[in-house]
């Protein structure tokens, strides 16, 4: 097993900029896929190819039927498929620093402004006053270490939510299409150049079994977390979108909109003067 450390280190920069479904992710990716992956499940198929016992003495049958029974170990499997779901998070951890230097910049540029002002006004009028505050306020802000989640963020975040669950389905699929979710004792092989069939026994076929529903079983949460991801950034932003609609001042009813506009000098109160007049 490769060392986690580097993948490790850039996935705890991307925790500080995830939601908070996202950290419980990221936490199952490195507990529940990672440590398990390197510390229990490697150990599982260590013998593999060495147990992997024919009862044929035929030279090359029992590699050709390994080869079959096992066209990739499911250890380097699970390994491609925890570097390939978390390439995307890599990619929208890259925009996330972008943005994070953005807003650096631009705070910076905000205090050299205002010390320009400070210069070129008078020495204690209100608004020298007021551009000392607004400087005392940026200089004692702590530096940002998180970009607000909004705009094309927002958008670089979903997407990456969206590329990460096809990949995931994706290695799903093709475990299932490799190995189903069984790994059965015995494993008859007829490849060339086996004479004949040739019985062949997989060793500790059972253990194998629980590590495959295993981690399918957490790439099937890993899912769900995913769609419960998008389906919060999409609640959030309905609930964001209603709360500024009810802060906007109500427009006129479809009456009042249709209703045509009287000119100047026949506005009600001038025809109610009217009225009045011929009345005397």
């Amino acid at each position: 097993m490769g060392d986690w450390n580097l993948l490790g280190s850039i996935l705890e920069e991307v925790h500080i900029h995830s939601t908070i479904v996202g950290k419980i992710w990221l936490t199952i990716l490195f507990i529940f896929r990672m440590l398990v992956l390197g510390v229990a499940a490697e150990d599982v198929w260590d013998d593999e190819q060495s147990e992997f016992i024919c009862n044929t003495e035929q030279p090359g049958c029992s590699n050709i039927c390994y080869d079959k029974a096992f066209p990739i170990s499911l250890i380097r499997y699970w390994v491609l498929q925890i570097i390939f779901v978390s390439s995307p998070s890599l990619v929208y951890m890259g925009h996330a620093l972008y943005r994070l230097r953005a807003l650096e910049k631009e705070r910076q540029k905000k205090k050299a402004h205002l010390r320009a002002q400070l210069e070129d006004l008078e020495p204690m009028p209100e608004e020298h006053r007021k551009v000392e505050r607004e400087l005392r306020k940026l200089e004692e802000q702590k530096k940002v270490n998180k970009a607000p989640l909004r705009g094309s963020l927002l958008r670089t975040y979903v997407l990456h939510i969206l590329t990460r669950s096809v990949v995931e389905v994706g290695f799903m699929i093709g475990q299932y299409l490799l190995y189903g979710f069984h790994m059965p004792p015995l494993y008859k092989c007829t490849r060339p150049p086996c004479p004949n069939t040739v019985d062949c026994f997989v060793s500790r076929p059972t253990e194998k079994t629980i590590f495959m529903v295993f981690m399918n079983s957490i790439a099937a949460v890993s899912l769900f977390l995913n769609l419960l991801e998008i389906a919060h950034l999409g609640l959030k932003k309905i609930k964001k979108n209603l709360y500024w609609r009810s802060l906007q001042p109500a427009g006129p009813t479809e009456e009042e909109a249709n209703k045509p506009e009287l000119p100047h000098f026949l506005s009600p109160s001038t025809v109610r003067a009217k009225t009045s007049l011929r009345s005397d």
